[in-house]
């Protein structure tokens, strides 16, 4: 479960990161090729890495995101076994 910050909140905004905090990509999963919606993090650093379940399949993805230094995210997804 995903808990986020709007860039309303008063301690955390997009002057302060630089990037809108609450954004989403469209992936596709791995397993069973269907787009799913993830939402991604701009404020969680550079690169994060983690695991998490295909909305469809429930299949394990290992996520990464990159940000760049203009906030704009990377992500891809892989099963956890690297294929």
């Amino acid at each position: 479960m995903f808990d986020f910050l709007s860039s309303s909140d008063d301690d955390l905004d997009e002057d302060q990161y630089g990037a809108d905090l609450t954004s989403a990509a469209v992936v596709y999963c791995p397993y069973c090729g269907e787009s799913v919606e993830i939402p991604v993090d701009q404020a969680g650093g550079e690169v994060q890495e983690y695991v998490e379940d295909c909305a469809v399949c429930c299949q394990p993805w290992s996520v990464r995101v990159s940000v760049d230094g203009d906030g704009v995210a990377s992500v891809s997804v892989n099963t956890l076994d690297g294929d």
